[in-house]
């Protein structure tokens, strides 16, 4: 079995011996490359499983390095070596299409880590990404989607995934995860929002016995639990500003300090972030640190929301009624062509996860398995005329219609919230008395 190769291109003597030395421990095969018109002409000549690149070269940057193998040579991952503190140039790079960087001086260990990972690449295929069974439709957003996911799998930058509540963003994340070289490593999703704040630096980081009341043994962070894997941060706005302070440190130094113990650990973690929020806006309010948005959103992937692919609705209705069958094990439900025709003329404020949750229901209310329009209970108000009002014939009685639309909120921030009741609460700007009151006038356990 032929070896694998690796081009370096530096034009400081001292750094190619030493990173050829290093790779050539790891059994790979070396090429090395004084400037970027050398680069270039090895790239032409031979095939290659990795570039390594520093910035700055004689007759040309990195950068343009980076972008020529992009579009010449789109399955030869490269990573960039830049001067230590140089993170925007770092950022520059990632944003070009590089897989990873490493800074100067050359932390050995974290070069081979990333060597590894970027060698465990699968080659990217000329033809679309293959759709995934979770991640359905055929609509042009959709295809976009599928592609741009299957490019960000093959790069260690920061994703800021965006998009409304229900969308699917962390679906998203575990695809990115488990298309790229860190698949056979663990995927940890959390919910920012719903981790109280006096125990987010504990959860983040771990924790030493006695370090606090309670703290009744050593216990592993989230960041140690993905240690070579992916960390999932969803909700990150809802970090409090002195977390956020402590998750760019971690983010920046790849290390982490458990409460309480003395030595930062070093970790080896991709970051995927989602929220449904306006990030953006919430630094220009100053709820969201700058410096960490920036250093989060290298990378912003938008999942569209289900109005602006209307025609995957048959699709995805259609394996949602195959799923309720199998998990039931009751028969098959059709939907009639004047059913789905209202739900395709729907506005779907909750998007995917408001269609599955309306077709369970219409699933289990529906007469000899077909689901008629008046099984879909559709909130009128929301039809895609966008008009947004509601007319006295469409509401019927009051009083139901608005404990309907009470009932659809507290659901979305309870499934948000993965039924922390709390952060729930605080969601919706309720008490938690409040919101007691309202779980048990409304029937929801």
């Amino acid at each position: 079995m032929s070896r694998q190769k690796a081009l370096i291109v530096d034009d400081e003597p001292d750094i190619r011996e030493l990173l050829e030395i290093t790779l050539g421990r790891m059994k790979l095969d070396t090429r090395s490359a004084r400037n970027v018109k050398e680069a270039r002409e090895y790239l032409a000549r031979e095939p290659f499983d990795l570039c390594l690149t520093d910035m700055r070269l004689p007759d040309g940057t990195g950068l343009e390095l980076v972008q020529h193998i992009q579009q010449r040579h789109p399955q030869v991952p490269v990573a960039m070596i830049t001067a230590f503190g140089s993170l925007d140039t770092a950022v520059n790079a990632l944003k070009a299409g590089a897989f990873d960087f490493v800074t100067k001086p050359v932390d050995l260990g974290r070069l081979r880590e990333l060597v590894n990972t970027a060698l465990r690449l699968r080659t990217p295929d000329a033809e679309e990404a293959p759709i995934d069974n979770r991640l359905l439709g055929d609509s042009p957003p959709m295809r976009l989607m599928r592609n741009q996911i299957a490019k960000l799998a093959r790069s260690q930058a920061p994703v800021y995934i965006s998009g409304e509540s229900g969308s699917g963003k962390e679906l998203v994340a575990r695809l990115i995860h488990e298309q790229g070289p860190r698949s056979e490593a663990t995927f940890v999703p959390v919910n920012c929002g719903a981790i109280p704040s006096e125990l987010m630096e504990s959860e983040f980081f771990g924790h030493r016995k006695g370090s606090f009341t309670g703290a009744v043994e050593d216990k592993l962070g989230l960041f140690q639990a993905a240690n070579g894997g992916t960390l999932f941060l969803d909700e990150v706005a809802d970090l409090p500003l002195p977390m956020q302070v402590k998750l760019l440190r971690a983010i920046q130094e790849k290390a982490v300090r458990a409460v309480g113990g003395q030595q930062e650990v070093a970790v080896d973690v991709r970051i995927l972030c989602a929220t449904h929020k306006d990030l953006a806006a919430e630094v220009a309010a100053g709820r969201f640190r700058q410096d960490l948005y920036y250093r989060l959103n290298v990378i912003e992937l938008r999942v569209p929301p289900l109005r602006e692919r209307r025609e995957d609705i048959p699709l995805l209705t259609e394996s949602v009624l195959r799923r309720l069958a199998s998990d039931s094990g009751l028969p098959a439900a059709r939907i009639s062509a004047d059913a789905l025709e209202k739900l395709k003329n729907y506005r779907f404020p909750g998007n995917v996860r408001e269609l599955e949750n309306m077709l369970e229901r219409a699933y289990t209310l529906c007469e000899d398995d077909l689901i008629q329009p008046h099984d879909l209970r559709l909130a009128e108000s929301a039809s895609a005329d966008g008009s947004g009002q509601a007319t006295l014939a469409q509401i019927g009685n009051l009083e139901d219609y608005l404990e309907d639309i009470e009932r659809k909120l507290i659901m979305q921030a309870l499934e948000e919230t993965r039924w922390n009741r709390t952060a729930a609460a605080q969601r919706l700007g309720l008490t938690f008395r409040s919101m007691r009151y309202r779980l048990k006038k409304l029937g929801i356990d």
